[in-house]
């Protein structure tokens, strides 16, 4: 089973974006000595607890302080942009970092509707065209616009051999059927809802056709873990990522709770009832633990490559669940 990595870079309430920023960039270094496969970062607008803002410097910055480890994107929202310069952007990363860098799309709006609209300069876009932009940045991509496409002859640059590969992030058998048909790999987003991930990737792979860059279906599953070396420890430790859940799902301050802080206001009923639905979302548990459900959800999905994401307070007790949670597969 290969082990990924999704990095939100969220901050934790006595830290700041720059600290965090420099935490990513340890981890991913961390991660790859440990032996994950990939290192992706998403992309999050008009919050105040996550740094992600921009994945294409994120993936470059990363990419240069690491070797071999694959980088890239958990999503850029295409919605938003012009599949002419996010493959531009990304082509740009593949001539510095040669078949380490992977593309990303997904076709959240990115927050709220006004931030949408900042994002697109106050133009009109529907996110019903992300099918017909995913096809052109295909296109772009690879040169293989159609001969009676507007802008055939406008080629992306840098020109090369080759292109990163476009994975497509979804929860439901629409973004599985965007991502089939384009020949993208397909990415089930378990940690934002679990519920339709066995009809999202069996429609994938059943209405798969090959691409340029990809002859057979390919999926990672991401999925929240908090590990430790017991399992007490690892419930302390989720308590802060239980209530940024919470305070995300409220659209509340972002920025992840202390320990302390979470014990000290504690829970109220309905929050501890959303809580034991969010943890669906997750695995919590000791090495040993978290191995058997990743294993139980692998032969659930069919997939090969779970992403993990841990948005838990402490920076150390983070590292130390990637590196206890790696350490189980490795034995």
């Amino acid at each position: 089973m290969r082990l990924s990595v999704l990095d939100q870079a969220p901050i934790s309430r006595n830290s700041n974006p720059k600290e965090t920023l420099e935490n990513t960039l340890k981890l991913a270094q961390i991660t790859e000595q440990l032996g994950y496969h990939r290192y992706w970062v998403a992309e999050h607008h008009n919050t105040s607890g996550l740094a992600s803002t921009s994945p294409e410097i994120l993936i470059t910055r990363i990419a240069s302080v690491t070797d071999k480890i694959r980088v890239g994107s958990g999503g850029v929202l295409l919605p938003q942009y012009s599949p002419y310069k996010i493959a531009e952007n990304f082509k740009t990363m593949e001539a510095f970092f040669p078949n380490r860098i992977d593309l990303g799309v997904g076709r959240s709006p990115g927050g709220s509707e006004l931030t949408r609209q900042a994002l697109l300069d106050g133009q009109k876009k529907s996110l019903s065209e992300f099918p017909r932009q995913l096809r052109d940045l295909q296109g772009f991509l690879h040169n293989s616009l159609p001969r009676e496409h507007h802008f055939r002859l406008v080629k992306a640059g840098p020109r090369m051999d080759t292109a990163p590969p476009v994975w497509v992030l979804g929860l439901s058998e629409r973004g599985a059927k965007n991502a089939a048909e384009a020949g993208a790999g397909f990415v089930f987003g378990h940690f934002i809802s679990p519920k339709n991930g066995i009809e999202a990737l069996n429609c994938y792979r059943e209405n798969f056709k090959a691409s340029q860059t990809l002859a057979e279906p390919a999926t990672i599953v991401c999925i929240f873990v908090v590990c430790a070396e017991t399992q007490d420890e690892a419930e302390e430790l989720a308590l802060s990522q239980d209530k940024w859940l919470l305070n995300v799902g409220k659209g509340r301050d972002t920025r992840v709770p202390s320990i302390e802080e979470v014990k000290e206001k504690g829970f109220t009923e309905e929050e501890k009832n959303e809580i034991s639905k969010n943890r669906k979302r997750c695995i919590v548990g000791t090495p040993a633990k978290v191995k058997e459900e990743l294993e139980q959800l692998r032969e659930l999905y069919q997939t090969d490559e779970f992403m993990i994401i841990t948005n838990i307070y402490d920076f150390e007790a983070k590292v130390k669940s990637y590196q206890l949670l790696k350490q189980a597969f490795d034995q």
